[in-house]
Order: C-alpha cells, then structure tokens, then sequence
C-alpha cells in the first residue's frame, strides 16, 4: 500500500517507516502537519497514520485531527489510524467522527501497526476483487437485453464499443420499439460516466408548455402553478449522462435553449438569471429521418449536426436475419417464470417470415400474450403469436373497389391504428410510439374513426 505516516517525534517516524517498507510498502514521512496534508494533495494514498500533536496549521495540540478532516473531506475511501499519547475519551470520539478508523495509544509496538496495516490491505484487496467482479459482470450484462447475432447488430454493437468510452454526442435512429433506449444504456454503462446519474426523458411525454420546465427545471413562481423550485433533467444528469428520446418532437424554440447547451454547457431555468455549468454527454433517439426535417424548416439543422456527431442506425427486426429464435428465448425467460415452453419449428419460421411492424417491442408482447394464453400448458401457439392476416386477392379487390383513394387511405389507416392497439392492449402512449405519431395525434385519430 502506499502510506502517508504524519509525526513529529523523529525515532517514530524513522522506526516506523523503516519497518512499513520492510513490510512492502511505500511510505512518505512529514513532521509537520500542513506539510503532510499538502503531500496528500499531490499524491493518492491508501492510508494516513498520524499523530495528534505536531505542528501546523497554528493548532499544535490538535493539528492532527485537524489533518484527518482535511484529508478525508478530499479522500473519503482513505483508511486513517490516529496514534497519540494524551488519549481521552473526548479525543476518541471527535477523531472517530472526524473520519479516523482506530486510535492507537503510545508507547505501542510497531508490529502492532503493522498488524492494523495489513487489516486495512485486506480490506482493500478485497474491495479491489469486488470492483474487479463486479466490472467483470457489468461487462458481460451491458448488452445483456440488447439480443442479436444479425450482421446488422453485430455492426451496432461495434460502433457502442467504439464510441462509449468518449464524450461525443450521439444519435440513434431506428422505428419505434427497435430499442433505442437499451442502446442508450449500453452507451452510458460502457462509458467512464457509468457510476454517475443517467436521466432519461421522452419529448412525446410532454405538452410543449412543461417539456423546457422538465428539461431545464424553474424557479419558485416562474410561471402559474411554480409553486416552488424544480431541477430540471439537465442538472440531474451532471456528471453523467441524459438521454433524450423523440427529440424529433421537440419544438423550435426548445430547440435552440437545447443547442446552447451543447455549444456552451450551461443552463438557465425558467425565471432564473443564474446561469448553471452542467458536464453531462447527450444521447438523442428519433424515429423518423432528422436530416429530412431539417430540410422541411421542421428541425434546426445546426442542431442536427451538432447532435449527429455519432449515428447508430437500429435496424427493424423485419431485417435482423436470425435473431427471432434468439429474442424469442430471451422473452421466454424474462417472462415465463422459470416455466420451460416449447414452440415449434413452423411457429418460429412463420414469426420469421411475419413483418413486425411494432419490431422487437411487439415481439416481446407477443411472447408474454402466448405465455398468458398458455395457462397450464406448455407450449406457444402460433395464433398467440402472431395475428392472422387477412387474405384477399389485390386483383379481384381492384376490380371491385372503385372508391375514392382519400376512403381507402382512410380504411387502411383505421385498421392498422387498430392492429397496434391490439397488439400493446390499448396502450395508447405504447401505440403512438410504435405508429411513429404524438399522442395527441393518435387520440385525434381515434376520435375521428370511432375507435375509442
């Protein structure tokens, strides 16, 4: 270990450190107090043993309590022995909560210290192990839900890999319920930020009136009903990361508070005049072609590259050759209660074959109906699985049909509106996502083809 040994008494110090290195350690010796706290400053240590009474910092007589409040306000993991020979109770318990972890009355014998030493490597070898494992387990559960062996995900894969460990914005596209957001995990949990806040928020969640509020929090009476001060997503996530999903729903206002943040890293909140520093990274999701609504005037286009530094592409699972099996055995588990459940070959080539239209999402629906369909039985029917498709001979249709397109554009956007109803259980905040439209849009919709 590497130790700091703080004391004024010569024949300590020397006898002391010479026996800590014949131990295996490396040992910086201060007589002084301040001098020592300084040496602290400049360098990382395991632990601190240090003496009560020394000189610095104008206090003689409790310079080395003074000394450990210091240097465990700026190391709080450092491991601290006090060592003195005017002990008393008081003295006790003020350095306990000044941050000691033993006292040590003098005269003692340094293999005593020793002793206390080799507690404290312990300890920290196996708090080392545990990081160590703990990273290990992490490592291998990062991309835990994130289930594929597809070319195209093996690509996504590489390009997390590529660019966790920096601090570049980035940008990830795909169709509603191809998971963006576990991209966005995997992004933060492989970065050097992944001890640190992940905040996550959705711009479809939010009218247009609170989503800057949510974002960049207010103040007490900055608007009717602020009854008192809110930090916004921004402030939360300094330090680590925030992640905006449908930010193609973003108004143009909020558009240009979001590109002083990348440009400038603060914020201010609504009816604040404090400007606040935030370090945070910035991961984007959209489901629809940004570049394209920044040529319609719909999204500012500086903002766009400023959030397009790093684009990940999620493909739609119609497109990810071979994953079904295995995204079908990942739900299985997640759902199935530790139950086995068998499917049958022509289930899984007919689910292959079946386009997804709500990807991964409506998949893992589709498991969780079939399970719960299942009842005692173990095995998944392929009518759970997947809807039947209605069959019909476009020719003969054609023939017939001679309405105006605006009425059959109108019927065949009602029946898939009702398809993805079906399929996430009306859950109308989970349908406007996979049908790529705001709430507000499908409940006008809903509304206007009685399917309420």
């Amino acid at each position: 270990m590497k130790i700091l040994l703080a004391d004024d008494e010569e024949s300590i110090r020397v006898t002391l450190t010479d026996d800590l290195r014949a131990a295996g350690h490396e040992v910086a010796d201060q007589a002084n107090a301040e001098s020592a706290f300084e040496r602290s400053k400049a360098e990382l240590f395991d632990c601190l043993i240090t003496d009560i009474r020394m000189p610095g910092f104008d206090m003689p007589d409790t310079a080395g309590l003074e000394l450990v409040r210091r240097v465990k306000a700026d190391h709080p993991d450092i491991a601290i022995l006090v060592i003195t020979g005017h002990g008393t109770f008081e003295l006790a318990v003020e350095a306990f909560k000044s941050g000691a972890r033993d006292i040590i009355q003098k005269p003692f014998l340094n293999e005593y210290i020793l002793g206390k030493v080799e507690q404290i490597g312990q300890e920290l070898r196996l708090r080392a192990d545990y990081r160590n494992l703990r990273a290990q387990v992490e490592a291998r559960t990062r991309f835990h839900n994130l289930i594929g062996q597809s070319k195209k995900m093996q690509e996504v894969y590489q390009v997390v890999e590529t660019v966790a460990p920096s601090d570049f914005s980035v940008m990830i596209e795909g169709e509603s319920g191809t998971g963006k957001e576990l991209v966005s995990q995997a992004i933060h949990y492989n970065s050097p930020r992944k001890d640190r806040p992940m905040i996550k928020m959705s711009c479809a969640q939010f009218p247009e009136t609170l989503l800057e509020s949510e974002l960049f929090g207010h103040e007490r009476g900055a608007f009717t009903g602020a009854e008192r001060q809110k930090i916004g997503r921004f402030e939360q996530a300094n330090g680590g990361t925030i992640f905006i999903d449908d930010i193609d729903d973003m108004t143009l206002p909020t558009q240009v508070k979001l590109l002083r943040v990348l440009q400038e890293r603060e914020i201010e909140r609504l009816g604040g005049v404090r400007t606040i520093k935030v370090d945070l990274r910035v991961v984007v999701a959209t489901k629809v072609d940004l570049h394209g609504l920044s040529r319609e005037g719909r999204f500012r286009e500086d903002l766009y590259y400023r959030l397009n530094v790093v684009p990940i592409k999620l493909p739609p699972l119609r497109e990810r050759e071979g994953d079904i099996p295995l995204l079908v055995e990942h739900f299985v588990q997640t759902h199935g209660r530790g139950r086995k459940y068998e499917i049958s070959p022509e289930t899984i080539m007919a689910m292959e074959n079946y386009p997804w239209p709500g990807n991964v999402r409506e998949l893992e629906n589709a498991v969780a109906r079939s399970i719960a369909l299942a009842g005692t039985g173990n095995v998944l029917r392929k009518e759970h699985l997947i809807k039947a498709q209605p069959l019909s001979d476009p020719t003969m249709r054609a023939q017939k049909d001679t309405r105006p397109l605006r009425e059959v554009v109108a019927e065949s956007e009602k029946r898939h509106i009702q398809h993805v109803l079906e399929v996430t259980g009306g859950h109308k905040s989970e349908a406007a996502r996979i049908l790529g439209i705001s709430r507000k849009n499908l409940w006008e919709k809903m509304r206007e083809y009685t399917l309420e």
